[in-house]
């Protein structure tokens, strides 16, 4: 696993600065420990057109400013808009490079329901925690990208931050569901959580938050015994340890019955619900018996599950499996939501928001309609 070290350019951001870190920071400089939090409120609770810089810190002396200034510069976040696309939908994908010239990418989804004042009532944000992914499953297109690193939590926390100012509106939800497997990068993702969610930002309450994993048995047990309040979302997309293996390598390390029990356990923990993720392929996992078997293993604690359509990934020029995989046809697709229900199984569809840039479920990987996969 590739992990960031100390002199990792986006190690030196103030976004990897929790309020009590910066509170600290400032005492052994000399300064009183509550000018940490001043800060930290500043930096953070803000309007989202609100242009900073350490030196509108009315509430901070002078000296401050200026030593803010000369340690930290003017990068808080460590991500940099290098190209913005907007689906005819709404959908909103922002292509981010890094201090270190590497690149991800970051999609605000507006939900079609809107509020009194005709905007959409949520706007969610598709956050990556990783540079490329090393999970290799066969219908993502970020794995063709294989894994660069894991991301700072100044750029993951920087992620949002961005979007909320590139697109001139709030965000109401978060998903840890962009590049890369959130679990492999733990500490960094919750620690960007921590800010995020800290009562001083008042950015994003946690229940608004969902992180969706692959099937990282230790993160989701980790996440049970740390009682963290965010939901927590699984990639299933097969209902036999043949399918998953087939399409998922990393049910090879974590089988189906081991997930089953790391989430009966997350449920003991924390009485929390979990989302199951389902994308439905044609001739692969769309049977009667892919439902008995899904509504089987829902029953084991309160969940729902999202089905959702296979978005294609041609232009990563897919080989082996990645190339036969196909959506279900319309009926089938329409017919296996009806039959789940029929057994008693919650189900939401997902959208395919962004589908004409790429940027709906599965496409990530530095492209957009009519580009093409690749590093910057």
């Amino acid at each position: 696993m590739k992990q960031l070290n100390d002199s990792h350019p986006a190690m030196s951001c103030i976004g990897n600065l929790t309020s009590d870190e910066l509170s600290t920071s400032l005492s052994a400089l000399g300064f009183p420990s509550y000018r940490g939090k001043q800060v930290f409120h500043a930096l953070y609770a803000r309007k989202y057109d609100a242009p900073f810089s350490f030196e509108t810190i009315s509430t901070i002396p002078l000296e401050l400013r200026q030593i803010l200034t000369s340690h930290f510069g003017e990068d808080h976040h460590a991500v940099q808009l290098k190209e913005l696309h907007e689906s005819e939908d709404g959908t909103k994908k922002m292509l981010f490079t890094l201090l270190d010239e590497t690149a991800i990418e970051t999609v605000l989804i507006p939900s079609e329901m809107l509020n009194e004042e005709g905007l959409p009532k949520r706007r969610t944000l598709c956050i990556s925690t990783q540079v490329g992914c090393a999970l290799g499953c066969a219908f993502c297109a970020t794995a063709t990208l294989k894994l660069k690193r894991n991301l700072a939590t100044s750029e993951i926390v920087g992620q949002y931050m961005r979007a909320r100012e590139i697109c001139s509106t709030d965000i109401t939800n978060i998903v840890f569901m962009g590049m890369g497997e959130p679990m492999l990068n733990y500490d960094h993702v919750m620690k960007a959580v921590d800010i995020l969610t800290h009562p001083e930002s008042g950015l994003i309450s946690p229940k608004y938050i969902t992180l969706s994993t692959a099937g990282i048995v230790p993160g989701i047990i980790r996440l049970a015994d740390e009682q963290r309040s965010i939901k927590l979302a699984l990639s299933l997309h097969g209902t036999t340890q043949g399918q998953r293996e087939a399409i998922m390598p990393i049910a090879n390390k974590y089988s189906l019955k081991e997930l089953g029990d790391a989430l009966e356990y997350y449920y003991r923990k924390t009485k929390k619900p979990v989302t199951f993720e389902y994308i439905l392929f044609d001739g692969f996992n769309d049977t009667q018996e892919d439902v008995m078997r899904l509504a089987k293993l829902t029953r084991r604690i309160p969940s729902k599950v999202n089905v959702i359509p296979f978005h294609t990934i041609e232009f990563t020029a897919p080989e082996g499996i990645s190339a036969s995989l196909k959506p279900a046809p319309e009926q089938t697709f329409h017919a296996f939501i009806k039959a789940l229900r029929q057994e008693d199984v919650t189900v939401m569809i997902r959208s395919s928001s962004g589908l004409d840039i790429d940027a709906a479920c599965g496409q990530l990987a530095y492209s957009h309609a009519g580009g093409s996969a690749g590093v910057l």
